[in-house]
């Protein structure tokens, strides 16, 4: 009765229930998959049936840092700026901002090394017990620093050629692990360049 009074199809979605999550995994799915058609119609499902407009900002937040990562570092840019964009204007004009970040994101050169660099670096410092600083990375500021052998040994990079200077900042029972592992997308291209004539890839 409420729908024919307002003349309006009753959409299918609690935002409390199964369709909530199951339109946000489509969405960041969509965006994911590299088709902004598809991330912009969940997009339109979400916000007719009032779907709060920070969560929509939130996902497309973490998808960008997720799935786009270093090979696009604007996505994050873009999406942090849609998310305080629709805080201050609301709706209806939040709509757009969305619309731009989502499809941005979606259109993006896709990546997970973040996640799965951090991922596999907080497993390991989970199971790290009595794992050192080397010495000359420590603080060495303080007074009776000097003593303790802190910041002895440490290479300033800035006063080497090209800003670099091989140096082992890993502690010493990690020295040859590796987290951080750019693509071949985007601009990861030229992180995994610079890595090559740097620490890990001299050999």
């Amino acid at each position: 009765m409420a729908s024919e009074c307002i003349q309006k199809r009753v959409l299918r979605y609690d935002r409390q229930g199964d369709n909530h999550y199951d339109t946000i995994s489509a969405f960041i799915k969509s965006m994911r998959g590299s088709d902004p058609d598809a991330a912009v119609y969940y997009l339109a499902r979400m916000l007719n049936a009032g779907e709060d407009v920070a969560f929509i900002a939130r996902r497309i937040m973490i998808c960008a840092a997720e799935d786009v990562s270093n090979a696009d570092p604007n996505a994050l840019v873009v999406a942090v700026a849609a998310s305080q964009a629709v805080e201050r204007l609301g709706m209806p004009e939040g709509r757009i901002v969305l619309a731009q970040a989502a499809a941005y994101v979606a259109c993006a050169p896709k990546s997970n090394s973040a996640i799965m660099a951090i991922d596999e670096a907080m497993s390991t410092a989970s199971q790290d017990n009595n794992v050192s600083i080397p010495p000359y990375l420590m603080d060495s500021h303080y007074s009776g620093a000097k003593k303790l052998g802190h910041g002895i040994g440490y290479k300033y990079a800035h006063s080497y050629e090209n800003h670099y200077v091989k140096q082992q900042y890993l502690p010493d029972e990690h020295a040859d692990k590796i987290f951080y592992e750019p693509s071949d997308n985007g601009y990861e291209r030229v992180q995994k360049e610079y890595l090559k004539k740097t620490k890990r890839r001299e050999e």
